[in-house]
């Protein structure tokens, strides 16, 4: 469960990205335990297992049962232990490793998705070795390989690691390793290679180069798929090939474009056969119109170049209503927003994000948006219909729509020694208000807050009825103001008359005389009857 963001004004949505990334991927540490010794398992042996599944197979292909297919790609992976571990990765060029634990849910999430691309990479003769070791077990070992967490990917290229940076289902895993140990594209030659390839490959580049293999187009193509580590590159010479697998073809010469599972499936590339426009294309185009945000793309979605991104927070059934308009709309500002579906119920996903607009049980949908580039927020505050929808998104891509500041209402300071100030007053309150205006900024978590606040409360009766001093204070978890610039809880501004946009930070650390003895040297100047002591 992600604990509940602290407010602050600078305020950058990669923070909560990386935290839902982080908490998600490394969601178990790992712990010290005895090193149990295991037994010496050999590639060999693993090559006969798999040596007599394959006959068994040809046997008897139709009877195979999916528990079975389960069992191989299991096998597939080597177990490694106290004693296999040094060898196989020493005596290998490639390995990869999973490093799980087996109380940890994302590593059993993670466990079977690992087994199929390991049977995938076999099947396309990668030389990759893929094996998993159980940190908890061998933590010794596990700490060796620099496994920190579970669960935890990492590739050993002639025994030295590097991190996996790519994504978590078996597809992505596949692409990622061929292209760090294989081909960095896949070359298809037939209709039924390629027929196959359809079947596990959903999004892909395609490249077709009937009479240009070794040309300048097609070595730009191969270092474009070379420098990606997300999407596969697919290039043939058979122009019956590319119909396959991009129907709208309507070339027999050199052709780029992008297919994907979704409303915009085929997208053809106009640009020159260069390496960095066609990762510019595919950047732009590989996500779908509206992307669903899970637990393992929030990374990805972050760092798409589209960094206006507006999010819907829905329930599944309302969000069916709004796909169809919401496709339309982004089809249309596809160059300048990108659209983000959020399931409202699920919590660890929507409300790190809906906290920061002071949004706190959401049961209808919910219309936001981010600008990653300006760290700034908005919101749609009407009714989320089509109409209003496509009305806020065009105003956020032309830049009409004003960013959006937290604030509760606006309260009655009738009787009050200290003033209450909320995002929506704060410039009535603070920056237009004539007098000099001492400000409490604080937080219900901040632990230091309520001693500040007595001291505050303290002054305040001290300096009652001096005309030109106001103690006021802010709650900044549910209150922001593009001009309240703060960091750190408790903290005390005093905003002088004349001087609002530049105030006085105090000593949060100073007694309540020394306070007051700086409160009355800054305004003396201007009023000579203030008090000097408590």
């Amino acid at each position: 469960m992600l604990t509940k963001p602290k407010p602050n004004s600078k305020f950058s949505i990669f923070t909560f990205l990386l935290l839902l990334s982080f908490l998600i991927i490394v969601a178990c540490s790992s712990s010290d335990v005895t090193v149990e010794a295991g037994s010496v398992e050999e590639l060999d042996d693993l090559e006969q297992l798999l040596a007599v599944d394959e006959q068994l197979q040809e046997k008897r292909p139709e009877q195979q049962s999916e528990a079975e297919t389960v069992s191989k790609a299991q096998r597939i992976v080597v177990e490694l232990n106290g004693d296999n571990t040094k060898r196989l990765i020493d005596g290998n060029e490639y390995v990869m490793v999973l490093g799980y634990a087996p109380w940890c849910a994302r590593s059993a999430e993670l466990m079977p998705r690992f087994a199929e691309a390991a049977t995938d990479l076999k099947e396309m003769s990668n030389m990759v070795v893929m094996a998993k070791i159980d940190g908890e077990r061998y933590s010794k070992v596990a700490s060796q390989l620099e496994i920190k967490g579970f669960p935890t990917l990492l590739l050993f290229v002639n025994g030295t690691s590097q991190p996996y940076t790519g994504g978590f289902s078996s597809e992505e895993i596949v692409i990622w390793v061929q292209k760090k140990t294989g081909a960095s594209t896949v070359k298809l030659n037939t209709i039924d290679e390629a027929s196959k390839f359809l079947k596990k490959h959903h999004t892909f580049i395609l490249g077709l180069f009937e009479k240009s293999e070794g040309s300048a187009g097609h070595d730009e193509f191969v270092k474009a798929a070379s420098l990606d580590n997300e999407i596969q590159f697919v290039e043939t010479s058979s122009s019956d090939v590319a119909k396959l697998l991009f129907p709208n073809l309507k070339t027999n010469d050199v052709f780029v474009g992008m297919v994907k599972s979704e409303a915009e499936r085929y997208t053809a590339y106009d640009g020159p056969c260069q390496a960095e426009k066609i990762l510019e294309f595919l950047n732009s185009n590989k996500f779908p119109l509206i992307t669903k945000l899970t637990e393992s793309n929030t990374v990805s979605v972050y760092s798409s170049p589209v960094k206006l991104q507006v999010m819907v927070f829905s329930k599944t059934d309302d969000f069916e209503t709004l796909a169809q308009p919401l496709e339309d709309i982004a089809r249309k500002l596809k160059s300048k927003l990108m659209f983000i579906y959020i399931d409202i119920s699920n919590e660890n996903l929507a409300m790190p994000f809906l906290t920061l607009f002071g949004i706190e049980n959401a049961k209808k949908t919910v219309i936001a948006a981010f600008d990653n580039n300006l760290n700034s927020k908005f919101l749609l505050e009407s009714d989320p219909s089509p109409s209003n929808i496509e009305e806020f998104c065009s105003g956020l891509a032309h830049g009409t729509v004003s960013p959006y500041y937290k604030s509760e209402p606006i309260p009655d300071n009738q009787n009050t020694s200290v003033v209450a100030v909320v995002g929506r007053s704060f410039d009535e309150l603070v920056l237009k208000s004539s007098e000099n205006v001492l400000l409490e900024v604080h937080t219900p978590w901040c632990i230091n807050c309520e001693a500040l606040s007595k001291q505050v409360e303290k002054l305040s009766k001290h300096f009652k009825g001096f005309e030109n001093l106001v103690f006021a204070r802010i709650d900044a978890s549910a209150n922001e103001h593009p001009k309240l610039k703060v960091d750190d809880y408790p903290t005390i501004l005093l905003y002088k008359t004349g001087e609002k946009e530049d105030p006085l930070k105090l000593s949060t650390k100073s007694t309540a005389k020394e306070m007051a003895v700086l409160i009355n040297e800054e305004l003396k100047p201007k009023d000579r009857s203030a008090k000097d002591e408590l």
